[in-house]
């Protein structure tokens, strides 16, 4: 059986006497080392009925045990590790922008979201009413995909989009030369981005070497979560799209900009990023450490 790492948070002793029979701190205790170092033969994890009848006591009490330990068996999050060999470096480096920006210089946070499908629904939603939500056909049709080429500026918060019918390197060499054309010649541009092949091509690299006020700042690897364009990634998902009901890629599209748009007038505000780049890598190390002891 698999080890569990998190610490397990005292319970209180008003448990003790909760529910239609009193609990022992045996109990309590056999509970939380069950939950935390077995699984049931019937799942994956711990449901409230499963742990009540393992242990031999009630929902209710379970379901106290774990709320005053902080157990939530339910729930799983998703993590990688960088293992790029400069993740310390690009750390501080992207951080120290977010936190600290250039004097007279744009800070842009770059990237591209594929394959937006345009899909529409095989029968007509029902709208939102009093006492029902609204409602869609669980299947679609689809009528083709977008590419969306974004660039969010940190001081400002507004976006610049531009949509494409393919994803390769020469469609983001037009973004960049549109990004360059929409910011002030005489501000210095720094562009954070991953390390996706099409941003490091030839003729990228070379197009950047003609345009020296531009620089380039790369992300660790699997390490999207420190590109600020991505939380505008999940907004325009979460608002525009996903509900969204598109017959054609021309639609899709005209949403896209509608939104960016939209946002750019109204909602556009500064990126603020809270952690910094020391304890943003103390909580990898203790991550690296955690699995390290699972080994």
């Amino acid at each position: 059986m698999g080890q569990f790492w998190t610490p397990i948070s005292p319970v209180s002793g008003s448990l003790l006497h909760a529910g239609s029979q009193k609990l022992t701190d045996e109990k309590v205790k056999e509970v939380l080392r069950l939950t935390v170092e077995r699984i049931p033969r019937e799942a994956t994890h711990w449901s409230i009925r499963l742990m009540a009848k393992a242990a031999g006591i009630t929902t209710w009490q379970v379901q106290q045990i774990w709320q005053a330990a902080d157990l939530k068996p339910h729930r799983l999050k998703t993590f990688k590790i960088s293992n790029d060999p400069e993740f310390a470096d690009k750390v501080v480096d992207v951080v120290g922008l977010y936190m600290n920006p250039p004097d007279n210089a744009v800070v842009l946070s770059v990237d591209e979201k594929t394959q937006i499908q345009a899909l529409d629904r095989t029968q007509p939603m029902l709208p939102l009413k009093a006492g029902q939500v609204e409602r869609r056909t669980h299947d679609y049709k689809r009528h083709g995909t977008t590419n969306l080429y974004a660039a969010f500026n940190i001081l400002t918060g507004e976006v610049i989009g531009r949509t494409t019918t393919r994803h390769r390197a020469k469609e983001f060499l037009d973004f960049l030369r549109q990004v360059e054309r929409s910011t002030p010649k005489k501000l210095a541009l720094h562009l954070i981005m991953d390390n996706s092949s099409t941003h490091k091509t030839p003729d990228v690299q070379k197009w950047l070497e003609r345009h020296p006020r531009i620089t380039v700042h790369f992300t660790p690897t699997s390490a999207s979560w420190l590109n600020a364009v991505e939380s505008w990634f999940s907004q325009l998902e979460r608002r525009s799209i996903h509900r969204g009901v598109f017959t054609s890629v021309k639609e899709l599209r005209a949403e896209i900009h509608r939104f960016i748009s939209a946002h750019n007038a109204k909602s556009a505000k500064p990126f603020k990023w809270t952690k910094n780049a020391a304890t943003i890598l103390d909580s990898v190390q203790r991550a690296k450490v955690a699995i390290s002891e699972q080994n």
